[in-house]
């Protein structure tokens, strides 16, 4: 029964969301789900959380003066994230907003698509808080890592 429960909401339904839900300008980001964790995997250890792995293909409408990949996208991007990393939490679509989104951008990034990894650290009824990874896609190191707070509608 308890399996059942947990394959309710899957990847297919996040891409699904994603497609729908957003505003225009950010399904023209053009993101896409790569990855959906809301069970822990077999030897998972007590810091396993939930969450996902998206991806923002690089394009030169993106980047600022330079070539370099503007930190409104970025940021945009770590948001959009987070809330699909929600949606692996609560296993479904939950409206949400959010409360909350500190930035800390580490080093450039140019002509990459980028991943955002995103995971909720804690979810309770009516807020929930969480952590993304934004990697450059060429060498897998960080370009920023972003906390935030939603709050759950």
């Amino acid at each position: 029964m308890q399996q059942e429960e947990i394959t309710e909401f899957g990847i297919e339904d996040a891409r699904r969301v994603l497609g729908e839900v957003f505003a225009p300008w950010v399904r023209d980001l053009n993101l896409s789900v790569e990855g959906f964790d809301f069970a822990s995997p077999p030897g998972a250890g007590p810091d396993w959380q939930p969450g996902a792995l998206l991806r923002m293909p690089f394009s030169e409408q993106l980047c600022r003066n330079g070539g370099v990949v503007c930190g409104q996208a970025l940021m945009a991007f770590a948001d959009t994230s987070m809330v699909i990393a929600n949606l692996a939490a609560n296993r479904g679509y939950r409206p949400m907003t959010t409360v909350d989104q500190t930035t800390h951008f580490m080093r450039a990034v140019s002509a990459a698509d980028v991943l955002a990894d995103a995971r909720v650290v804690r979810l309770g009824r009516t807020m929930s808080f969480g952590r993304v990874t934004l990697l450059s896609a060429t060498d897998n190191k960080p370009v920023a890592m972003v906390s935030s707070a939603f709050a759950m509608l």
